[in-house]
């Protein structure tokens, strides 16, 4: 040991300044700030690399597991969380038929889902027959205005069987809100139900009964800061409301309970978990709770469906497991995980067991739920911890300033920015500047859609309301493309052939980037190794039936072979030259129209070919 510490004193640690003047020395006069450092769409700046000085000014890294304010979690032992499936019932006894099945499987977690017209006691009865409460998790959604007496049911049942009540863990997903935020509608009316329902439920601890629905911000396209910040104002509307009724703080705080979503961004969503406890902590601390248990927030998280895909749906997996590992170690309460297929139909025994093993990998096989905060320390996750805490804080403040949460949905502010993101992240999809695996970057050049078609979800409560305030519209980020590429199925499929020539190495990464560009539509694109003229190139072209022919070569060489291409293909398919050449211009004066490079609008250019080729 000794000489280990000696061999560690015979190096002078670098300072920050010299990693930046070799960073500098290696970038060969490049722009530091524009090659390394990363502008969020959060808001703030990510470094290429940190130091422990630059978490001299925060106090995160000094919190424990555990104890207030929750940074590093609710518990001191271990990470372990609930792992859930949600179950849709239309018949009570096939759905608890199927959850017995799955709880053999693995899961200590059931979600519930039925309209208002199945709450009953024969319901309440069926669903838990054979499932023991004071060791699984059982959390119930239904119609709002039925929740209440969906309450009553619960507690006559929980009674009638001896439940110790400390044992007793779920919730009801009762969040009024959520229809005005998603729907514009109006159901203020059924918000004086609260403390009502918190009185049914005030003698189990562990059972919740008031929703904080942020995963309908997620899956509207929300950034990582929007639903972070909209959540807190979301359960502060709630505390107000509650605590204005004369429900004390910490009952008040201790039924409430957030339904989050998970996004792609990996280490940012575990930082999100990690300051969303953090914030709210401090959000509660001001109402004066007696115990600071009250102050802890409790988080079901769900993988994201903004980001599924129709075409390509097994690319949904490396999507929704990335996105559960941040959700652990980002320390929830329980989670699902969103079956790979539901974007195009109902999941199946398959895709339901698929998603089941994600968790169980990550908590039985990779240990996840052993370590409570495995990201602790680490100077990067610390750093998004607080810029994330700090960002999403502004958004807070100004919901407060306009009068609340509730204020803001009814005058539309919150509806305005979401729509706003989901509008923004359309378009950079459209140009590539946020990439879908499968769908705008890399798609599967064979598959095809074989009549799988986007699901829809309705409300299914059946109540007909009129909408009167704003609402959130939004569509899956893939879904342009994938009618796009439906569209082109449904009509004609055109050939694109490559005609590559001249050097080596431009030719074959041009023509790699145009099948790429050209099968987002579901274009059938034909490679070639390369051609010695332009003349044979196109020969073969039209041999193979081609309806479009991109010329593959490189800038310098478009000079001389893209006009005499252009001219001797004489119209009898569409020309496209892939790249931004210097000489584009006499390449259009030619009469030379269509270009592909990484600044096109790769949705809108493929919708123009379309037009052109009569699709």
């Amino acid at each position: 040991m000794a000489n280990k510490e000696k061999l560690f004193t015979e190096f002078t640690a670098p300072t920050t300044q010299e990693w930046l003047d070799k960073i500098e020395v290696d970038l060969k006069g490049a722009d530091f700030q524009k090659r390394l450092v990363w502008r969020t769409n959060e808001g703030f700046n990510v470094q290429p690399f940190y130091r422990r000085e630059d978490l001299a000014e925060l106090k995160t890294p000094d919190a424990l597991p555990g104890e207030f304010p929750f940074v590093r979690g609710n518990k001191k032992d271990d990470n372990a969380w609930y792992v859930r499936q949600n179950i849709i019932v239309n018949d009570p006894k096939e759905a608890n038929a199927k959850a017995l099945d799955i709880l053999n499987k693995g899961l200590d977690s059931l979600g519930f889902y039925f309209p208002g017209d199945l709450v009953s006691a024969e319901t309440v009865a069926t669903l838990l027959d054979g499932i023991y409460l004071d060791i699984v998790e059982v959390n119930f959604c239904t119609c709002k205005r039925r929740s209440l007496e969906l309450a009553q049911l619960l507690v006559a049942y929980f009674e009638e069987k001896g439940y110790d009540k400390e044992k007793v863990v779920g919730s009801i997903d009762w969040d009024p809100i959520e229809k005005m935020v998603m729907q514009g509608k109006d159901t203020t009316p059924v918000l004086a139900l609260a403390p009502q329902l918190i009185n049914t439920l005030k003698d189990y601890p562990n059972f919740r009964c008031i929703t904080v629905n942020t995963e309908a911000l997620n899956n509207a396209g929300a950034y990582i800061v929007q639903e972070l910040g909209y959540a807190l104002a979301w359960g502060n509307e709630y505390l107000q409301q509650l605590t204005d009724a004369g429900v004390d703080i910490d009952t008040a705080a201790k039924k409430i309970k957030f339904n989050m979503g998970v996004s792609e961004n990996y280490f940012m969503e575990l930082a999100k978990f990690r300051a969303a406890r953090l914030l709210w902590a401090q959000i509660v601390k001001q109402y004066e709770p007696k115990c600071d248990c009250a102050c802890k927030m409790i988080v079901n998280a769900t993988t994201s469906t903004y980001n599924q895909t129709l075409f390509d749906s097994y690319v949904n997996l490396l999507r929704s497991q990335t996105e559960a590992m941040s959700a652990a170690l980002g320390g929830i309460h329980s989670m699902v995980v969103t079956p790979f297929n539901v974007t195009y139909e109902q999941s199946t025994d398959f895709s339901e067991r698929i998603a089941r093993n994600q968790q169980l990998l990550l908590k039985e096989e990779s240990h996840f739920g052993q370590i409570v905060d495995p990201g602790a320390g680490s100077y990067y996750i610390e750093h998004l911890t607080d810029a994330l805490a700090r960002e999403s804080w502004k958004i807070f403040l100004k919901v407060e300033e306009e009068g609340g949460f509730l204020a803001a949905v009814k005058a539309g502010t919150i509806q305005d920015d979401i729509n706003a993101t989901n509008q923004k992240r359309h378009g950079d999809a459209a140009k590539r500047k946020e990439f879908l695996l499968g769908t705008n970057q890399f798609p599967n050049f064979t598959e095809k859609s074989e009549g799988k078609r986007p699901v829809t979800v309705g409300c299914g409560c059946g109540h007909a309301d009129t909408a009167p305030f704003k609402r959130i519209s939004s569509t899956r980020l893939a879904a342009d493309f994938e009618d796009l590429r439906i569209h082109t199925e449904e009509q004609k499929v055109p050939t694109a052939f490559m005609l590559t020539i001249g050097n080596l190495a431009m030719r074959q990464a041009r023509a790699q980037f145009s099948c790429n560009f050209l099968a987002c539509a579901g274009y059938k694109v034909v490679d070639n190794l390369g051609f010695k003229t332009v003349e044979e190139g196109v020969d073969a072209a039209l041999e193979a039936g081609a309806d479009i022919v991109v010329l593959c070569s490189s800038d310098d060489e478009y000079a001389e072979y893209a006009i005499p291409a252009f001219k001797y293909l004489d119209g009898r398919a569409m020309f496209v030259v892939a790249g931004a050449p210097a000489c584009m211009d006499d390449l259009k004066a030619a009469g030379i129209e269509n270009f592909i490079h990484v600044r096109c609008n790769v949705l809108e250019t493929l919708k123009e070919y379309n037009q052109k080729l009569g699709i």
